[in-house]
This record gives structure tokens, C-alpha cells and sequence, in this order.
């Protein structure tokens, strides 16, 4: 009688549980203003909902554009620049179309789209990579973006593939702090003393590339950094260069690989971004202290070699892209003078998307804006548009799909290209397109955000943006050996 009665409980326990746990699909998508994940125990048999609307924003990623363009206003410093004349660039666009057999749209994310005049829009770098050993510096690529490079993901890799076949030792330039310096594999860093202004939140200050500046907060600060060997270009260094862009006579102390020994010198009043450089072929560890430093303003060091090429990082968390459009001209002028820049990488849009917003004409027409005035900032750049990666939306039986607003905002920016009539890369497409994100997650190469990579992930990114560019590098190869 025992065992019967204690069957019915088990049989009622068991019941009771399962009623509960499929009650759970009825929840509220959110409660107490937050959104909670949908429990669905059928899922797996349960058909999956249709959504025509990524169907339509698939179609409309395809067709071709309507936009009427005036290239000549858009590019006519450049034209100057690449010396080439109409009949030229007329075929040029003629040989490009040949190649690549459409218009220039690509879904994949194997070439680059250029939308340049003649497809013009590399050759200058292009070009500055080929007479890399007679230039007297190193070819210097602007990797700009927002968290989703933060910590020299993606970039890091880029910047060895580049450098493994180009040339050039070091990670570049590096801000005095950053949000990410505890986990950025590249260089190991500390400092103190500094307050530090960003473009993000204060606009009283000029600011350049980086989007940053660090004012000293009591006369004394200090900055320490050490090379790493997780990429074997990264190891040593032949410079270091200080960057500054406010100073009134401050003392800089400086020590490298762990000397003991301690050069003092006076870096001279001045308003107007400079650089001290110290030169050593096998430079690994340096420490920076300043003293006496009223008004003084640094942005980072530049741990390097003076050829070869060169790749920055200048991530930002938050921004959208908008923000370069503050770019003070005559700071971003005497930074060129300094560190000249050959190509200027776009990565950015994430900031700007959200799950419900599908247009995003009025963010493209301020992007084709600043993109026009980073040509007036740095006029001697050529400009790089990467697309957005693939992001995910949780869906109502807790499994993830692409978000309807990247193939909107990847529209965008593939009309921002246009517009703007400059280079494009499709990352979506690069990453697999449809759910890819999804496929990184699962790989480990991306977190469970569903939307920024892990290293692993920024190497496989990485790596087709290489391979896309040395496509590129290959149809001037073949233009120029083709046309008269």
C-alpha cells in the first residue's frame, strides 16, 4: 500500500514539474524592464517561425543602387593625387568589372569593393608598399574602430600578417592608458599620475587618431612599457617614440631594459604635437617619469621599427564613427608630420544599431561627411570602409539568428562607400554571413555577447581582410601591366 501511494506522489511530483517548466513559455518577455530569455523545452521539434523580412533585406543587400553620385566632387583631391586622367580611369573601371564580373558587390567578402573613381581608391598605398625601402619610414596603416578591436583584437593579427610579409617590427602606437591595456596581448604597460580626457566625453580639447589625451595631474606621472613575444614581430624594437602635445619645459626621465641608468632631458615648451625619440636596436622595456610638469599633455608612446610597415590601433569604446568628425584639422596636421598615415581602416556601426531601428539613411549621409573631412584632415590616407560583422538577436525559443538590422546597417554602409567613393570590405560576409556569428560563438571565436570576437576569432577576420587586400594589390598588378 506504501509503494502504491508513494508512485502516486512520484507520478503527481513529476507531473506538477513538467506542467511548470512548460508553463515557463508563457512568461512575459520581460519583467521589471528587463528582457528575460524565452524557456522553450520544445524548441527542437517545435517549426521554426518565418521571417520574411530578412528575406527583403537579403534583396535589397543585391540590388543595385539607385544613388546618383558626382564622383569629381567627392574625389577630385585624390584624382590630382594619383595622376591619372579620365580616358585611364574610364578603363580602369572597364577592367575592374571584367575581373570581377558584376558591379562590385561582393557577399562573401573575398575582394574589395571599390568605389573609387577607376578603382583608384588603394593605389596610392599600394603603391607606397611596393617603394617601402626607398620611402625613410615605415608604410603606416590607421586601424580605427570601436570595442570590437579593443585590445588589438583583429588587429593584432593583421598587423603580423602585414608585417611577416612586408616588413617592420612593433605594435605601433599605444595610448598612455585604455580601458583594455590588462587584457591587450601585444604590450604590457602601467601608468599613473594622469587624467585622461576623451573625445567620448569632453570637447573643450583638440583631439587627433587617437581620440584621447592625458593631462599630468600633479606635475608627476609615470608611464612604464614592455615588449611582448606572443608574436615574434613584437618581441624588440629598434625606437620608442613619446608623443606629446602640451608641454612647458617638463623633465622627462627615461630607462630602458631595465638599466639603471637614467637619461634626463628637458622636452621644450611647446603647443604643438611632438615626439621624443629614443633609438636602440634592441629595445624591449622602457620606463617614462616626468617631473616639473605644469600643463603637460601626452598621448602614448610608439614602440617600433623605421621600416617595414607599421599598423596602429586606435579603438574607442562607444563610438560610432561620428565622433572623427570633431577632428581638429591643424592637430591632425601636425600629427601627420610625425606618423604619416598610408591607409586609414573604418571599422565601425555597431554603436549606431539597435534590434528594432531598420533605416539608417541619416547615419550614412554624417558618415559620407566625416569621411570628407578625414580627407581634409589626412588628405595623403587612402580610406578603407569595413561592413559590419554579423551580430545575433535571441529569438522567442532561446536559439540565436542574425539581427534584421545588420543587413541594414551593412546597406548603409555599402552606400556610404558609394557615396563617399572609396574602398568597401564586407565583414559579414568575410565571417560566413547568415548566423555566422552563431558559428563563432560555438567555435570559441567570439564571446556570448554575440557580438564581439575573441582573439581566435579576429585571426580568422584577420586573415580574409589580408587575403582580400593582396587580392586587391594583385588587380593593380594587373592593370598596370595590362593598360597603356
Amino acid at each position: 500500500m506504501d509503494e502504491k501511494n508513494n508512485f502516486g506522489r512520484l507520478f503527481v511530483f513529476l507531473l506538477l514539474t513538467l506542467v511548470s517548466c512548460l508553463s515557463l513559455y508563457y512568461l512575459p518577455e520581460t519583467i521589471a524592464g528587463k528582457k528575460i530569455r524565452k524557456v522553450d523545452l520544445l524548441s527542437d521539434i517545435r517549426e521554426k517561425e518565418y521571417d520574411p523580412l530578412l528575406d527583403s533585406l537579403y534583396l535589397q543587400l543585391a540590388a543595385e543602387d539607385t544613388l546618383v553620385i558626382d564622383p569629381a566632387a567627392v574625389c577630385d583631391s585624390v584624382i590630382q593625387a594619383i595622376r591619372l586622367d579620365s580616358a585611364m580611369l574610364a578603363l580602369r573601371d572597364s577592367l575592374y568589372k571584367v575581373l570581377y564580373a558584376a558591379g562590385g558587390a561582393d557577399s562573401l567578402g573575398v575582394h574589395i569593393e571599390d568605389y573609387s573613381l577607376g578603382r583608384t581608391g588603394l593605389k596610392r598605398f599600394f603603391e607606397k608598399l611596393d617603394k617601402r625601402e626607398q620611402l625613410g619610414r615605415p608604410v603606416r596603416i590607421a586601424f580605427m574602430g570601436d570595442s570590437f578591436i579593443e585590445g588589438d583584437i583583429l588587429v593584432a593579427d593583421f598587423r603580423d600578417y602585414m608585417q611577416n610579409t612586408y616588413g617592420g617590427r612593433g605594435v605601433g602606437f599605444v595610448p598612455v592608458h585604455s580601458a583594455a591595456h590588462q587584457f591587450r596581448p601585444t604590450i604590457k604597460q602601467t601608468s599613473g599620475g594622469w587624467t585622461t580626457h576623451s573625445l567620448m566625453k569632453n570637447r573643450e580639447y583638440s583631439y587627433t587618431l587617437p581620440g584621447m589625451l592625458f593631462a599630468v595631474k600633479d606635475e608627476e606621472a609615470y608611464l612604464t612599457c614592455s615588449t611582448v613575444d606572443r608574436y615574434a614581430n613584437l618581441a624588440q624594437v629598434s625606437s620608442l617614440k613619446f608623443i606629446y602635445g602640451q608641454s612647458e619645459g617638463a623633465l622627462l626621465h627615461i630607462a630602458c631594459n631595465g638599466s639603471t641608468d637614467t637619461l634626463v632631458t628637458e622636452l621644450s615648451p611647446t603647443r604643438k604635437i611632438s615626439q621624443y625619440v629614443l633609438q636602440d636596436n634592441y629595445l624591449k622595456q622602457a620606463s617614462l617619469r616626468l617631473t616639473s610638469a605644469v600643463n603637460f599633455h601626452a598621448l602614448g608612446v610608439a614602440l617600433e621599427d623605421e621600416t617595414g610597415v607599421i599598423v596602429d590601433n586606435f579603438s574607442l569604446r562607444g563610438n560610432s564613427g561620428l565622433l572623427l568628425e570633431h577632428f581638429n584639422p591643424d592637430y591632425c596636421a601636425a600629427w601627420n608630420e610625425l606618423r604619416p598615415y598610408d591607409l586609414i581602416i573604418l571599422q565601425y556601426g555597431l554603436n549606431m544599431m539597435s534590434e528594432e531601428m531598420l533605416q539608417y539613411g541619416a547615419y550614412r549621409n554624417r558618415m559620407v561627411e566625416m569621411i570628407r573631412h578625414l580627407r581634409i584632415c589626412f588628405p595623403d590616407s587612402d580610406i578603407l570602409l569595413l561592413g559590419i560583422s554579423d551580430r545575433s538577436r535571441t529569438l522567442e525559443d532561446g536559439s540565436y539568428e542574425t539581427m534584421p538590422a545588420v543587413l541594414a546597417m551593412l546597406h548603409a554602409q555599402r552606400q556610404m562607400a558609394k557615396m563617399a567613393g572609396i574602398p568597401f570590405w564586407n565583414l559579414f560576409g568575410a565571417m560566413g554571413g547568415h548566423n555566422s556569428m552563431v558559428r563563432f560563438v560555438e567555435k570559441n571565436w567570439a564571446s556570448k555577447d554575440y557580438t564581439h570576437l575573441s582573439f581566435r576569432g579576429g585571426r580568422e577576420i584577420a586573415k580574409s581582410l589580408y587575403n582580400a587586400l593582396l587580392l586587391e594589390k594583385q588587380f593593380y598588378e594587373e592593370a598596370d601591366n595590362t593598360l597603356p
